[in-house]
């Protein structure tokens, strides 16, 4: 009978080394996208209103554009505000706000959405609309959310 002894060039893999792995495994980089794609796609919406408004439910389909929409939001104590600025502007400077905001995009022929808050008084609104319609600005919508339940 013979005997294999410790160290002899038997079954070990003590003398060979192993080749050198020369693939990049992107497994966990996916992973780390996809988490990243959701957190995005969870937090964009999120980020488009700066100001809460309690919107009006209305059954109508929405209209998509390619650019951000010029968008006036009125809030529950009548205060007006440009996209999502935080500071809220007076009436008296709305319209030349609005003018040099239009004569950076498209001009006056933009459509200008207003987001009026579901409490607000409808004179509070109307007002706002007259001084958009009385400054040259045709376009005017009124921005709602779809109805719950429909």
């Amino acid at each position: 009978m013979a005997m294999k002894m410790a160290g002899s060039a038997g079954g070990g893999r003590r003398g060979r080394r192993s080749a050198v792995m020369a693939e990049i495994n992107v497994t966990p980089m996916v992973d780390v996208m996809l988490v990243l794609l959701i957190i995005f796609m969870v937090s964009a919406p999120l980020l488009t209103v700066g100001v809460p408004v309690d919107l009006p439910q209305t059954k109508a389909k929405s209209i998509s554009q390619d650019q951000e929409p010029l968008t006036l939001s009125v809030n529950q104590q009548g205060e007006v505000f440009l996209q999502s600025s935080k500071e809220p502007i007076p009436i008296a400077q709305l319209v030349d706000k609005l003018k040099a905001v239009a004569a950076q995009r498209a001009g006056l022929d933009e459509r200008i959405f207003v987001r009026g808050d579901r409490k607000l008084d409808y004179g509070s609104v109307m007002k706002v609309m007259a001084q958009l319609t009385a400054a040259g600005f045709r376009r005017v919508g009124l921005v709602t959310e779809v109805e719950q339940g429909s």
